[in-house]
């Protein structure tokens, strides 16, 4: 499985807090049965996202994990005017390995309409948006139909994996399970921030996601879909 969003790099953001328990957490990924994982850390006004320091500790942290696990840096990119424009002129910055996707997170206070926009601009500049946990987004969970518009123009979707399994409310899981149903849900990812509450790991959604929408798409959401993203491929017919 390949697990596309995760906060393993330690002491940048509000995932990993130590040495200690990022390694433990790839070793947690790769045990679960995880063979690549992206890290991702913040982009947004509380953490600053540096490429050049998060590639040197990324290869750190591969150094002491060894090679059973891939990792990849990517980055949880807040959807914000300034980062916009960052990326408008550095497109490889924020972008998962030197591929063209980006993970787009949006603001929790407000949707703006000129998102259609944004999405456009981006994709004009040959980045792919991949829209983070739209199931977990306040808004977003009163106004579902803007992913569905959304995800028409071009932009892929990722739901959280423990969302599936029901761990962030009934509520949560029940809109995760609607974006399914529509066929809206492109990747499964972990978000994983720590060894204990947002554990990493795919393997129980893939089996809840696999027994209600069935082992194929299962498999695209945690196998044929990130690997196609993470290899800069396009996805095959779902």
């Amino acid at each position: 499985m390949v697990d596309i969003h995760s906060h393993i790099l330690p002491m940048v953001d509000d995932g990993a807090r130590s040495w200690e328990m990022a390694v433990e957490m790839v070793k947690m990924a790769e045990l679960d049965g995880v063979t690549r994982m992206v890290a991702t850390p913040h982009a947004n006004y509380e953490y600053e996202y540096n490429r050049e320091s998060h590639t040197a500790l990324l290869a750190e942290l591969q150094s002491k994990v060894g090679n059973g696990i891939e990792l990849i840096l990517g980055c949880d990119f807040h959807l914000s005017l300034d980062n916009v424009e960052d990326a408008l002129k550095n497109p490889g910055r924020y972008t998962i390995g030197s591929t063209r996707h980006l993970l787009i997170e949006l603001s929790d206070l407000v949707v703006s309409s000129q998102i259609p926009n944004v999405l456009s601009t981006l994709m004009a500049k040959q980045m792919i948006p991949i829209l983070t946990h739209p199931e977990r987004n306040p808004l977003l969970q009163r106004q579902p139909e803007h992913v569905e518009d959304w995800a028409e123009m071009g932009m892929l979707v990722q739901v959280t994996a423990s969302a599936v399994s029901g761990k962030w409310g009934k509520g949560v899981q029940k809109l995760a399970h609607w974006y399914a149903e529509k066929g809206l849900v492109h990747v499964l990812a972990s978000d994983a921030h720590s060894t204990s509450h947002r554990r990493p790991g795919l393997s129980e959604a893939r089996k809840v996601f696999g027994k209600s929408f069935g082992e194929s798409y299962a498999t695209a959401v945690v196998e044929i879909n990130p690997m196609a993203i993470v290899q800069n491929q396009p996805f095959p017919e779902m």
